[in-house]
C-alpha cells in the first residue's frame, strides 16, 4: 500500500484506462452511500490535486447532499484487467451545478451528455493504491447507452419540473437541483 498527496503521471494513466469508478460520501445521521459510475468520458483528471465527474440525473442526488453537509469523498477505481491495481482518491467535493458561476469552466472540460444535471469538483487530499491482487479478472465487453437514451427522450420541460422537486436525499438531507434541461452536445 502506497500514499502520495497528490495523482501523479501513473494514476492518471491508471485513471485513464478505467471504464468504471466507484464514488463513496457519507453524512452525520445518514446512510453511508456508494455508487457505480461508468459512462464512457465522464471522470477527468483536472490537476495533480483535482479531478471531477459528470452526473446525469438517475435514482437520487445522494452525493450531491452529502458533499453539501460534509464535502468528505472517496473515489476507487479497480483496474480489473492487468496489473492488478486498487486505486483511491480522498478529498473534498462539491456539487457544481449549470446555474453557478463554476459551471462554464467544468463543463468545457467534458463531453455534455442528455440529462447531465451536475459536476462534482473534487479537491483530491491524498492518492492510495494496493494491490488488488482479491479482485477478479473482468474485461468490458460494453458500454451501457441506456441512461443518455432515456433522457435524450424526456421533454425539457417535463424534466425540469420532475427534478424541480427532487430537493431532499433519502436521509431528508437537502439538496439543489438543477435550473435547466441539458440535451448534450
Amino acid at each position: 500500500m502506497e500514499f502520495t498527496d497528490h495523482i501523479t503521471p501513473d494514476h492518471e494513466a491508471t485513471i485513464a484506462k478505467q471504464a468504471i469508478f466507484f464514488v463513496a460520501t457519507a453524512a452525520a445521521d445518514a446512510r453511508i452511500n456508494l455508487s457505480p459510475k461508468g459512462l464512457e468520458g465522464t471522470f477527468k483528471v483536472l490537476g495533480p490535486n483535482r479531478v471531477a465527474y459528470l452526473d446525469l440525473g438517475g435514482s437520487g442526488n445522494e452525493t450531491h447532499a452529502h458533499l453539501a453537509a460534509d464535502g468528505r469523498i472517496t473515489i476507487m477505481m479497480c483496474n480489473f484487467e492487468q496489473p492488478a491495481l486498487i486505486l483511491r482518491l480522498y478529498g473534498r467535493g462539491k456539487p457544481v451545478l449549470p446555474q453557478d458561476a463554476e459551471w462554464a469552466e467544468l463543463a468545457g472540460q467534458f463531453t455534455l451528455l442528455p440529462g447531465t444535471r451536475q459536476i462534482f469538483d473534487i479537491a483530491v487530499d491524498s492518492v492510495q493504491t494496493s494491490c488488488g491482487w482479491g479482485v477478479p479478472v473482468m474485461h468490458l465487453d460494453k458500454h451501457r447507452e441506456t441512461l443518455p437514451k432515456y433522457h435524450a427522450q424526456q421533454d425539457p420541460a417535463k424534466w425540469e419540473a420532475k427534478v424541480a422537486g427532487r430537493t431532499a436525499s433519502i436521509d431528508g438531507l437537502p439538496t439543489r437541483a438543477t435550473d435547466r434541461f441539458i440535451a448534450g452536445s
